[in-house]
């Protein structure tokens, strides 16, 4: 009887390691650590503005599945970080899982091998790999969480991490994202709309319970106190774009009763580049642009770039163009090092007053 009840359309159930295995296989070096710390508290400095000159610009592959063409990326991206620190804080966008509106590869951590496999344990451990090499060349790193497990094996090398579009009006994102211990971006719902993240902001800042797994892959109850470092993301949706400077004063206007000095962070991608990845550069120039005319509330951009630009398609099994994208298209190397490098002259040449503008 119970086998006609349960598990009708599952075909396996395979443990996973437990997360304690996979960080103990892969520890986290001390001096990494305070390197995470350091760049959360960077960035805090930034939200609550304690540090009112730079910009935050989390930058790199819409989604890595290369381990190699990501190290070649980061390696390249710290000499222009170090370059421009004292106008943009450039954290390293290190994104593992791909939410999905239908089918189609989910990310490395899903599907390491490429192949439809979909091992994830393999996942989890060359996800750990790839941050503890990207965090010990000293760049932060940043993601985005779909589930409240993958935060057990991977968040203690994470600086910032989104909760997304199709996942932000979510109830298990939201206390999800009250427990985690960095700065979480909550973006604007596919429609465009804004109160689907403001709602979310709220709930994340308030404490939560949930059910998640424990260190030792044990289900258990999370109880969280809620995050005070939570801001808002503009992406676009809806078929229009709100970067602008009225889109972003209404944000303002939405946001005042959360007393945070630097709420909003513009994703130059999906809906704001009108699905076109060159378009993210005039987006970037506009927002810094508008941050350097006075509009303090912004804290940073939000860019999708790649060793080469454009994506190519994923098919299980097929070899792949070395440092092209297989989700969403980027702009290139060459691209990206110039934009960083003229956005940190505009803030360079600019004076800004300290208060908020709407």
């Amino acid at each position: 009887m119970t086998e006609r009840l349960n598990n009708q359309n599952i075909i396996d159930i395979t443990p996973l390691p437990t997360p304690q295995h996979i960080q103990e296989r892969l520890p986290l070096p001390q001096e990494t650590g305070r390197m995470v710390l350091q760049a959360r508290q960077a960035i805090r400095d930034i939200l609550h503005g304690h540090d009112t000159h730079r910009l935050i610009v989390i930058i790199g592959p819409c989604s890595i599945h290369d381990p190699d063409a990501a190290i070649q990326y980061a390696e390249q991206l710290k000499c222009v970080a170090d370059r421009v620190r004292d106008h943009l804080f450039i954290i390293s966008r290190t994104y593992f899982e791909k939410p999905r509106t239908t089918v189609g590869w989910k990310g490395l951590i899903n599907d390491p091998k490429l192949d439809g496999s979909c091992d994830i344990g393999a996942g989890f451990e060359l996800a750990r790999s790839i941050l503890l090499k990207i965090n010990q060349l000293g760049m932060p790193c940043a993601t985005e969480f779909l589930d409240p497990v993958t935060p057990q094996y991977i968040s203690d090398l994470i600086s910032w991490s989104a909760i997304g579009a199709r996942t932000t009006e979510s109830q298990t994102h939201r206390e999800m994202a009250s427990g985690l211990s960095m700065p979480v971006g909550l973006k604007n719902g596919t429609d465009g709309g804004l109160q689907v993240a403001l709602n979310a902001m709220i709930a994340a800042r308030h404490p939560q319970s949930f059910i998640g797994v424990n260190a030792e892959g044990l289900t258990s109850i999370i109880k969280t106190n809620g995050n005070p470092d939570r801001h808002l993301v503009l992406r676009g949706g809806g078929g229009r774009v709100n970067y602008n400077r009225e889109d972003i004063a209404e944000a303002v206007r939405c946001l005042a009763q959360e007393n945070i000095r630097r709420p909003i962070m513009v994703d130059s991608s999906h809906g704001n580049s009108e699905k076109d990845h060159t378009r993210q550069i005039p987006v970037a120039r506009s927002v810094v642009k508008q941050f350097a005319e006075g509009q303090t509330a912004i804290m940073g951009l939000l860019i999708e770039s790649n060793l080469k630009a454009g994506n190519q398609k994923w098919e299980a099994g097929k070899s792949m163009e070395w440092g092209v994208s297989i989700t969403d298209a980027c702009i290139g190397w060459k691209e990206t090092e110039d934009l960083l490098d003229e956005l940190a002259e505009t803030l360079d040449k600019s004076t800004h007053p300290a208060t908020v503008s709407s």
